[in-house]
């Protein structure tokens, strides 16, 4: 790939690799594709009802301002606790329900997944008042103005990437730190939103691509993977649990940074990880733009699935949620409803949300004619239900 990173080039689908269980559940099927998952989104008409980031429906909340924690059972529970709601609303705006195949319930919860990993366009003024507050015009010029001590930065607009500038920070982050301190300047910090618009000014591309908003990573989750070992980065943090202790957790619970908020912090705690990589007899690796694009892409990516379900605990919860008085576990089982033992396809979680969904019967009468209770789920639990489903599979 060219070093003239575009952000065209370097968007590319979302690929999950399957982990050992020390690092995250594994992925069973080849891949997530959120860019396929937005088409899914349109033509299912999710867009009628839900907006993302403003555009679309106002029915149901927009999918693009949920701050919570989206993981892949995050948001299969979210589906499954509001279908009775959803399907309510559709049918009073005389909406069929969408049925959902397997590889397009995979997609589009890859495709939600990603809604926070861009971030909204900064302001280009604001950025320049930025350039000058925080000293960057004394080193580096801008369209004519500023010092000469670093290089012009009027190259940056070629390159049209954030993922460019924040390697670019990364690699000269030494040699500016020392011209700093020559200089008698305070090193600038940056919270996210004040790079968005720094960015804004020095790479107006970065502002939003012109043929529409992206929702796909732009990087290769599985080459960060090797690459987050192969930097040495994986010494100093652990991610998920496992690794150096020097630095904090990258993918703690609850830490899921966009594309710029992870380019800050890389910015702001560089002088901490030099003086901890050189005591430690570890030289400050290099990283291309490609290269920062796949590492942030797997960073970001690990937390997709969390941590694997117990089959034990899914069998109770099914009985418990009351699944077993329709569904038989078993072939002696009920037969108000599929023998959820033999239902084909049950290998994947994807397949199991799909089925989930695409539940025919919303619910069952109560007694007395009341209606019925619809089961609700925490995240945690819908990765036990999906453990003891797919077990099925595993056994015969």
């Amino acid at each position: 790939m060219s070093k003239t990173v575009k952000w065209s080039l370097v968007a590319v689908a979302l690929v999950l690799w399957p982990l050992d269980p020390a690092w995250a559940q594994p992925v069973f099927g080849p891949s997530q594709d959120p860019l396929a998952g937005s088409r899914v989104f349109g033509t299912k008409g999710c867009a009628t009802c839900h907006a993302v980031n403003g555009l679309g429906g106002t029915v149901g909340p927009d999918l693009g301002r949920i701050a919570r924690p989206r993981s892949f059972y995050d948001l299969a529970t979210a589906m499954w606790n509001h279908l009775p709601r959803m399907v309510e609303r559709m049918q009073q705006r005389g909406l069929a329900r969408p049925h959902l195949g397997v590889q397009e319930t995979a997609d589009l919860i890859g495709f939600l997944y990603t809604l926070n990993y861009f971030d909204t366009p900064g302001n280009p003024d604001v950025g320049a008042r930025y350039f000058a507050e925080k000293r960057c015009i004394s080193c580096h010029q801008v369209g004519g103005s500023g010092g000469v001590v670093g290089p012009n930065l009027d190259f940056l607009k070629q390159f049209a990437s954030p993922l460019f500038v924040a390697a670019a920070l990364w690699n000269h982050g030494p040699q500016m730190m020392e011209a700093m301190k020559a200089g008698g300047i305070e090193r600038p910090a940056f919270i996210g939103p004040e790079l968005h618009d720094l960015l804004a000014y020095l790479v107006p591309a970065s502002a939003g691509p012109r043929e529409g908003p992206l929702y796909v990573l732009p990087g290769r989750a599985e080459e960060g993977r090797r690459l987050f070992t192969d930097k040495r980065c994986i010494g100093c943090h652990n991610v998920a649990g496992e690794g150096g202790r020097v630095g904090p957790d990258l993918v703690g619970r609850g830490v899921r940074r966009s594309l710029l908020e992870f380019s800050a912090a890389m910015w702001n705690k560089a002088p901490a990880m030099v003086a901890a990589m050189k005591a430690r007899g570890i030289a400050v690796p290099q990283l291309r733009a490609e290269e920062m694009a796949d590492i942030v892409a797997y960073l970001y990516a690990v937390r997709y699935f969390a941590d694997p379900g117990n089959a034990s605990n899914g069998k109770a919860l099914a009985k418990d949620k009351g699944c077993l008085r329709c569904h038989g576990a078993s072939r002696a089982g009920a037969k108000l409803a599929s023998d959820l033992a033999t239902t084909k396809g049950s290998q994947s979680p994807a397949a199991v949300i799909a089925g989930l969904w695409n539940h025919a019967v919303l619910p069952l009468p109560g007694l007395a004619g009341q209606k019925g209770v619809w089961p609700e789920f925490r995240p945690e639990e819908m990765a036990d239900l999906v453990a003891w489903l797919q077990s099925f599979g595993r056994e015969r």
